[in-house]
């Protein structure tokens, strides 16, 4: 795959069938410590996100309206990744990714709902058409939805108004580009090889997410029928 734009690669290459145009684990963790680690870290965000600095305003709407994009994209993630875990058809080093990245996305999600309360956006309904039951396909999504989280949220960075919330907005950040090194590495393709890294537009993102077809109007299910119990 050299000689291949990493960034096109991720919207493009890796897309074929239409599905979507911390780099290192921590070693020997059980499930317990991994889901505990995200849930005092999901904490620390949501005390973030929840504290103005100075006596500031609440966020203002176009902060609300950012922080629901970025919910949306988290609900996405960490129901890819909920689904990949009870679907248990990886095994070794993705499996192990996998169940790290669900938990600290749901952290994620958790927090985000925190802070908006009854402005966050409702949980859309998902149907990944089962690339979460097939190795390959998962790791080749999971590339492509960390890049594209990656992206989003630097694309949306100088949107933000107040200061705690662009604080909270790039520790996020960091966490999905580590995600996205990591799921790269597992996929066989450079974790990083340019020195700069481009950013999308809402509407590119949007439009990237739409194409997936992944968001649908019914209840998300497996290719097995089974409804998979999101928790987060």
């Amino acid at each position: 795959m050299s000689g291949i734009d990493d960034m096109q690669l991720t919207l493009d290459e890796l897309d074929r069938d239409g599905a979507l145009r911390e780099a290192a684990a921590r070693a020997g963790a059980t499930r317990a410590e991994l889901l505990r680690g995200a849930v005092v870290g999901g904490a620390g965000l949501l005390a973030a996100l929840a504290l103005p600095a100075g006596g500031e305003a609440a966020p203002s709407l176009r902060d609300r309206d950012i922080l629901n994009f970025a919910l949306v994209l988290e609900y996405l993630q960490s129901a890819f990744y909920t689904e990949t875990e009870q679907e248990g058809a990886l095994r070794g080093k993705a499996k192990h990714a996998s169940a790290v990245l669900g938990a600290v996305e749901r952290a994620h999600v958790e927090a985000l709902r925190g802070v908006l309360g009854s402005s966050a956006v409702a949980r859309p309904s998902f149907n990944f058409k089962g690339v979460t039951e097939q190795q390959t396909p998962f790791l080749r999504t999971a590339v492509a939805f960390e890049d594209l989280a990656v992206a989003a949220y630097k694309g949306q960075a100088a949107r933000i108004q107040a200061k705690p919330l662009l604080a909270a907005a790039v520790s996020i950040h960091s966490v999905e580009a580590r995600h996205a090194a990591w799921m790269r590495y597992l996929f066989g393709i450079t974790p990083a090889s340019k020195p700069f890294d481009d950013a999308l537009a809402r509407p590119q993102v949007e439009e990237i997410v739409a194409k997936t077809h992944f968001v649908t109007s019914r209840p998300q299910t497996t290719q097995s029928g089974r409804a998979p119990r999101l928790t987060g």
